[in-house]
């Protein structure tokens, strides 16, 4: 006991100095590895909602499908500099879906695309041209092959295993973490559209204007009758060909899926445009449509009726975070016992980061910010310190092939989060980062301070 004291609070001073640190990041980027005025929307309070296949039709996702939810979450399986960083699969596809905010300086043209060919993460990738593309969701991957914006990969599997070793300098994974990303990207579904039916055709719900606009869009262009919006955006087939084409963009490009993209923009492979009024008005200049005002309101009308989504996103919070380290965490019942210390480690890094981050989303009682909930917020980092602890000591028997002490470990661990660490965490919610007036207040400061910092120096008279 009196050794465990001791552990607890010599991490208790160097998770002190972290978090500080954590407080005074810049959201700008100014002090990480990342270039300055990079944007990454980590202070997002709503964030998409995911859907899993596995769970609306057997009621619970499968070991494989969490190895990959974890992985895909893994700063570890990446390069140095994105690993360093802290950028993972998700900082990109924030629960499967985009990131529209998502800003690099020299490696994005605009919020919400990316150079996937640029020497950031990758020098030896690097094709010395800014040719950012747009950030996909991955929200009905399974449907959407070819993969990549143009289209060049009809494999799944090789088409993540390039963007991990290729594009982000990461190890060769596993055939393990591989089988896991392919599994995880290819559960996730489309958010359900009560406003289509079968055939993907409008539901009797559906407006005037959604109607018309249906007509329009399945209506051949007047100086080639076989071309058509629907030609490429097929309504059955999830609103595509999988065939590549050029619209005038300068090049061949995949069709994208028309499903839920009122949650994609911004649009077309690069992202130029952010709405679909920009979208209808490049294909009526480029094909020579010669659309009414009130043809354009239609198609708008009807793009917007097919690309919508029941509750699209979900309020962060503390729960959702705990559940989502429970599937993390989970892997670790199959793991331990096959003695897989990569997927340990794995799991034990990124669980603890995730863990770190939650921490830092509850200030501490020296946050002039928040007054109140001192108690509270001073349990929850306790209880948070000593699981990241217990995960470690985990990884550390593991390490050294003890399997049995990592596996009674892993049962503390467990003990833990399903019985007090969750009620804990959610007596000190209201105080934490997670509350919009807490978290606004915060970074108002955050952004002040940021903002004196880039003052110049008074001169002395």
């Amino acid at each position: 006991m009196f050794v465990r004291r001791c552990l607890v609070a010599a991490f208790a001073i160097v998770m002190a100095v972290v978090v500080q640190q954590a407080f005074a990041f810049p959201v700008d980027g100014n002090q990480t590895t990342l270039p300055a005025g990079s944007e990454l929307n980590e202070d997002a309070l709503d964030l998409p909602r995911e859907v899993f296949h596995s769970e609306a039709v057997g009621g619970r996702r499968s070991h494989l499908v969490n190895l990959g939810d974890m992985a895909f979450n893994a700063p570890g399986i990446l390069g140095g500099t994105a690993r360093q960083a802290g950028i993972s699969c998700g900082t990109c596809h924030v629960n499967g879906a985009s990131n529209p905010k998502l800003f690099i300086p020299g490696m994005s043209t605009r919020p919400g695309n990316f150079d996937t060919t640029g020497s950031l993460f990758n020098p030896k990738a690097n094709n010395l041209a800014l040719d950012a593309v747009r950030i996909p969701s991955l929200r009905g991957a399974r449907y959407l092959a070819p993969y990549g914006n143009d289209g060049r990969m009809t494999s799944l599997r090789d088409f993540v295993r390039n963007v991990i070793v290729v594009e982000f300098a990461g190890p060769e994974p596993s055939p393990a973490i591989l089988d896991g990303l392919v599994a995880y990207i290819q559960d996730i579904d489309f958010l359900p559209n009560p406003s289509l039916g079968p055939g993907g055709k409008l539901t009797t719900e559906a407006n005037d204007a959604e109607r018309r606009g249906e007509v329009l869009f399945r209506k051949p262009f007047p100086h080639d009758p076989s071309l058509s919006c629907a030609g490429c955006h097929d309504p059955a087939t999830a609103f595509l060909d999988h065939k590549q084409h050029d619209v005038g963009t300068g090049g061949l490009y995949k069709t994208p899926t028309l499903l839920n993209a009122d949650f994609n923009a911004p649009y077309f492979h690069d992202g130029r445009y952010d709405t679909y009024d920009q979208v209808v008005g490049h294909f009526d200049n480029k094909f020579q449509l010669g659309l009414s005002a009130q043809d354009k309101a239609d198609l708008v009308a009807y793009l917007t009726a097919v690309g919508d989504g029941v509750q699209a996103h979900e309020r962060d919070g503390a729960a959702a975070r705990l559940q989502e380290i429970s599937g993390f965490v989970g892997v670790l019942t199959k793991a331990i016992p096959e003695h897989d210390n990569d997927t340990i480690d794995l799991v034990v890094d990124t669980v603890g980061g995730e863990l770190r981050e939650l921490t830092e989303r509850v200030p501490d009682r020296k946050n002039t910010i928040v007054s109140g909930g001192v108690k509270q917020r001073n349990l929850a980092r306790m209880a948070l310190k000593e699981v990241v602890l217990t995960l470690r000591r985990i990884g550390n028997d593991a390490a050294s092939g003890n399997y049995d002490a990592a596996a009674a470990e892993y049962r503390t661990y467990d003990r833990l989060m399903n019985a007090a660490v969750p009620a804990i965490i959610s007596s000190a919610e209201p105080w934490s980062l997670f509350n919009p007036i807490v978290h606004d207040a915060h970074y108002a400061a955050l952004r002040r301070i940021l903002q004196s910092d880039k003052q110049p120096p008074q001169q002395a008279n």
